[in-house]
């Protein structure tokens, strides 16, 4: 016998969450589905946890520049077990905050795995099955492992926050998300990172900001080694050795960083005829539908941006039109801001010049500004920073903002903002700045 509700959620990410509360807070019936604590990625291997440790980092390299500064007091290490204590507390509370909000809004939690057995109808580990009008499908995603000897020497993003101590000497495969967020904090918390590139570092960011990025990386001492194909490790009496063309190492630990691969499998999609992309991503609309009616997808597990802020509004809108009355509600992805917490951060929201360049062909122009914020200079510190504005038409409308540099990551959200209503650059021209500070300098382009 099957139980019936309204709402379906296998998945208690960031995307099912808030599929299921918005839902719920309408009046559905809801079950969510998934063995392990709410939150997903986003709290247990990924944003908060993260976060937390980028934080650490700029406490390091603050101390150090506290010296520069004139202050007496030395430079100490992280005690890591201390550090890790007080992440795992705050992720804790996170959970429980989690669970108490899903208890009250009265939705039906399941803690194990389900799969489709039919067109609406969910089956758990133990037999328990469901039936409703709307599966919502918000397994998320995982990292990608690499079919090659030795992998198993490595770690993945999801080891890092086991780590009881800092490696010495660590290399970090890849060039993306991960991969630059990694090799930026343990470089500031004195490790010997060594970054190794198959192609360019961020690609998907304007190269302005990740050529800079990289340049600043060199200059503080971190070894980045371009065009290495990773084709093997073995480990070594030094360390663990990496092959490609050429070898690298020997490394205390190696980070394989090298993508994510969605958590599709499993789930009974094939037997119903979902459509999948080659990675594996349900192939959904704007509407987060897939192509099998009353069936959708939100999060890591589909085709489209891997964001939590992207997974959490495409589930909210969701839920509006299925059950608020909302008939037109969608997520509006024409303007996603996102942060880099690399060290320093860096900052998009819109298009890079590239592909404004590929849409708009020669109505763009760029405005480009490297200066040396005024926390670093007073130090005597030559690393520079980096505003971008990328427009387009006579008027000047921008669609592509970046910015490169300490406190980057907070003060593109208003500017994101403005995006969305249409900026001119003429706006920024003829607003007053705050001085001195870092957001001005995207208000005086030329």
């Amino acid at each position: 016998m099957s139980e019936a509700c309204d709402l379906i959620v296998l998945g208690a990410g960031s995307g099912g969450l808030a599929v299921a509360r918005r839902a719920a807070k309408y009046g559905a019936r809801v079950v969510l589905l998934d063995p392990a604590a709410p939150g997903g990625t986003c709290v247990h291997r990924g944003c908060v946890p993260k976060k937390a440790m980028w934080y650490a980092a700029r406490l390091a390299r603050d101390q150090a520049l506290a010296g520069d500064y004139g202050f007496a007091v030395p430079a100490g290490a992280l005690d890591w077990e201390h550090f890790r204590a007080a992440r795992q507390r705050y992720v804790d509370g996170i959970v429980g905050h989690y669970e108490r909000a899903l208890a009250e809004a009265g939705i039906r939690r399941v803690h194990r795995r389900g799969r489709l057995v039919a067109a609406g109808s969910v089956e758990d580990e133990d037999g328990g099955r469901w039936q409703a009008p709307h599966v919502v499908v918000a397994t998320g995603a995982r990292p990608v492992t690499l079919d090659i000897p030795g992998f198993d020497l490595g770690l993945v993003s999801d080891d890092m926050f086991a780590l009881r101590a800092l490696p010495r000497r660590m290399a970090v495969v890849g060039g993306g998300y991960v991969a630059a967020e990694f090799a930026g904090m343990l470089h500031a918390l004195g490790c010997e990172v060594t970054l190794l590139l198959r192609d360019r570092l961020l690609d998907s960011f304007d190269t302005d900001l990740t050529d800079a990025l990289l340049d600043g990386w060199r200059h503080d001492g971190m070894r980045v080694e371009t065009s290495f194909d990773t084709r093997a490790a073995r480990r070594e009496q030094g360390g663990i050795v990496l092959e490609a063309d050429r070898a690298a190492g020997p490394f205390d630990a190696v980070l394989w960083a090298v993508g994510r691969t969605p958590n599709s499998g499993g789930l009974g999609l094939d037997e119903l005829g979902v459509q999948r992309d080659d990675a594996g991503h349900l192939c959904v609309d704007d509407r987060q539908e897939t192509s099998v009616p009353g069936l959708y997808a939100v999060g890591d597990v589909t085709d489209r941006r891997a964001l939590t802020p992207v997974a959490v509004a495409a589930g909210r809108c969701l839920a509006d039109r299925l059950f608020g009355h909302r008939p037109d509600a969608r997520l509006d992805a024409d303007v996603v801001p996102s942060v880099v917490f690399t060290d320093p951060p860096l900052a998009t929201a819109g298009m890079d010049e590239a592909s404004a360049r590929r849409h708009y062909g020669d109505a763009v122009r760029c405005h480009l500004h490297r200066f040396r914020p005024l926390l670093l200079a007073v130090a005597g510190h030559r690393r520079q920073a980096l505003v971008k504005l990328v427009c387009t038409g006579p008027d000047e409308r921008v669609v592509g903002i970046h910015a490169l540099g300490p406190g980057a990551d907070e003060l593109l959200q208003g500017f994101a903002v403005a995006m969305r209503l249409g900026l001119r650059k003429r706006d920024l021209d003829a607003t007053l700045a705050i001085h001195p500070t870092f957001a001005e300098e995207l208000l005086h382009l030329g």
